[in-house]
């Protein structure tokens, strides 16, 4: 099998969905498992699934082998092996975290596009540098609490009650009565039964 057919059809079912940050390294000399490790990036768990999807059956109608897929339950980090490349699809802040860039960074492997011929680039001779931390942001200021509300005036009626009232009743219909509390009774009236 040409190593170089089988990458060009993991890198055209990636393309086909849009991956991001396609690399390729050459890991001949590092494992021998595999010649090839190809690592991009989805935005999310639904386009990781469908570049996986897509690298299956783009080297699949080449007539290559795929051997399996692991990863897509979440959709996170989904490998495809396909014997002498293997594909780690993944999401940006699992790449991040990862970094497989410095573990099979070997030798970057720079395919043809449209027109430009194909290139292979010199060995790293030293890992890439690592990244700086971004500063820590300042905390934003507490929010103001909303002042506390002021309770409603005791009395017959508030402003809100007053409004309700003054509506106009619709044409036809009668505004409906209010009602009131009965008037309480004197003590001595309250009062039932024989005295004691």
């Amino acid at each position: 099998m040409d190593i170089r057919k089988l990458q060009r059809a993991i890198v055209d079912g990636l393309e086909d969905v849009k991956a991001q940050h396609i690399l390729v390294l050459h890991t001949e000399a590092l494992s021998a498992l595999f010649e090839r490790v190809i690592i991009a990036s989805g935005t999310s768990n639904r386009q990781t699934k469908a570049l996986a999807a897509s690298v299956r059956e783009t080297v699949k109608a080449r007539g290559m082998p795929v051997l399996s897929t692991e990863g897509e339950e979440n959709g996170e980090w989904i490998i495809v092996d396909c014997g002498a490349a293997v594909a780690h699809i993944m999401q940006p802040s699992i790449r991040e975290y990862y970094r497989l860039e410095e573990i099979w960074g070997g030798k970057k492997v720079t395919l043809k596009t449209q027109g430009a011929a194909a290139t292979k680039a010199a060995p790293a001779t030293k890992a890439a540098p690592a990244q700086k931390p971004a500063p820590a942001k300042k905390a934003a200021p507490a929010k103001r609490a909303a002042p506390p509300k002021r309770a409603a005036p005791a009395g017959p009626a508030t402003p809100a009650r007053k409004a309700s009232v003054g509506r106009a009743a619709p044409a036809g219909k009668a505004a409906p009565a209010r009602k009131t509390a009965p008037a309480k009774k004197p003590a001595a009236a309250r009062r039932s039964g024989p005295p004691r």
